[in-house]
C-alpha cells in the first residue's frame, strides 16, 4: 500500500498540430457533447479552467444551480486542480460533481483550524445540501503537514453535513482531519482516503465499501511502540444517536504506527469488517481518549455493523 500521487501530466491537454493558416485553440480537443441539453430531470453545467465551458470555477457553477431545484444538477468538471474554496448551501440539493478521474481532477484549498476560526470551517469543500454525489475526482487540503504538537493545524479536505451523500471513485487528500464525515447518511465506494491523525472523523452514519485508507503518519523507528496517528475519530455523543462508521472490504496501509480509531465522543461507533490491515496498526487497535468508560462500547461491533448495513439508505 502506498501513496498515490496526482498525474500532473494529465493537466496538460493534448494540443493538435496546427493546419497551415488555421489558428490553434486550447479548446480544439474539448468534447463536443459537453454540456448536453437540459432535460426534464437533469441540468448539466460545465467547468473548465481554460474557458472552454460556461464556467471557469466550480463555485460559480454551484451558484448558478437554481435554488431548491428538484432536477439533478450535474456539474461536469474538466481535468485540472481547481484552487478554490467551495460551499454548497442547503438551498442547492441534488448536485453531482462529475470529474475526469480522481488522480487528475481536484478541488484544493489550504485553510486550517487557525486560519478558518475552527476545524469545522476549514474544509476546502463544504456540503450542507441533501442528495449530493461526487464521481471520479478528489478533494484536497494542501496546508503544510502539521508537526507533532502543532495547535490549530487541523485541515479538512471536505465536510459532508447533508443527508444521503454518495462518493464513487473519489480521492480525499490531507493530513490531520482529512475527511469530515459530519452528519447524515453517506456512502463511499472505491475511494482513496489519505491522512495521518483522525483522518476520517465526525458523527455521520456512513458505509465505506472497497476503499483504500492510507496513513501518511511519520515513519517510526523499527520496534517502536510510539503511536503517531489514527484512522478514525467518531463523534457519537449519546446512546440515542443513530450513527457510526462501517468499513467493509477495505484496506489499510501506509506509514507510521496508528490506531484504527480514537473514541472522540463517549459513544463512538466504528466497525471494520473483511478489511485487510498492514502491520502499521498498533496491536491494541483502539484508543479511548484517556477515558476508560468509553471502552465498553467495543462489544457492540457486530450488532452495529448489521444495523448500519441494513439502514444506511432505508
Amino acid at each position: 500500500m502506498k501513496f498515490i500521487p496526482f498525474d500532473f501530466s494529465d493537466f496538460c491537454r493534448h494540443r493538435k498540430h496546427p493546419d497551415k493558416g488555421k489558428p490553434v485553440s486550447v479548446c480544439d480537443d474539448f468534447p463536443p457533447n459537453i454540456p448536453p441539453p437540459e432535460t426534464n430531470t437533469t441540468l448539466t453545467l460545465c467547468v473548465d479552467q481554460n474557458g472552454c465551458c460556461n464556467f471557469t470555477t466550480v463555485q460559480a457553477a454551484v451558484d448558478a444551480v437554481p435554488n431548491l431545484s428538484m432536477k439533478r444538477s450535474i456539474i461536469w468538471i474538466n481535468t485540472g486542480i481547481y484552487y478554490e474554496k467551495v460551499i454548497i448551501p442547503k438551498t442547492k440539493p441534488n448536485i453531482t460533481f462529475q470529474g475526469q478521474g480522481y488522480t487528475s481532477t481536484a478541488i484544493a484549498w489550504n485553510d486550517t483550524a487557525n486560519s478558518a476560526n475552527g476545524t469545522f470551517y476549514s474544509g476546502s469543500v463544504q456540503v450542507f445540501s441533501t442528495n449530493f454525489i461526487a464521481k471520479n475526482m478528489s478533494f484536497m487540503n494542501v496546508a503544510p503537514l502539521p508537526r507533532p504538537g502543532d495547535v490549530g493545524a487541523q485541515a479538512v479536505a471536505i465536510r459532508i453535513a447533508g443527508d444521503q451523500a454518495a462518493f464513487w471513485g473519489c480521492g480525499f487528500y490531507g493530513a490531520q482531519d482529512t475527511l469530515h464525515d459530519d452528519r447524515g447518511r453517506h456512502y463511499f465506494k472505491d475511494c482513496y482516503i489519505q491522512g495521518s491523525i483522525d483522518f476520517i472523523f465526525g458523527n455521520g452514519k456512513s458505509l465505506y465499501e472497497d476503499c483504500q485508507l492510507i496513513s501518511m503518519a511519520n515513519q517510526v523507528a523499527p520496534g517502536s511502540k510510539s503511536i503517531n496517528g489514527a484512522v478514525t475519530a467518531h463523534g457519537r455523543a449519546s446512546a440515542d444517536e443513530d450513527s457510526g462508521f462501517a468499513f467493509v472490504n477495505c484496506s489499510i496501509g501506509g506509514t507510521g504506527r496508528i490506531w484504527l480509531g480514537r473514541a472522540w465522543r463517549p459513544y463512538s461507533r466504528v466497525v471494520f469488517a473483511l478489511t485487510s490491515m498492514t502491520d502499521i496498526i498498533a496491536p491494541e487497535g483502539w484508543n479511548d481518549f484517556n477515558d476508560p468508560s468509553r471502552d465498553q462500547y467495543v462489544a457492540e461491533a457486530t450488532i452495529i455493523l448489521i444495523t448500519i448495513l441494513s439502514e444506511i439508505f432505508r
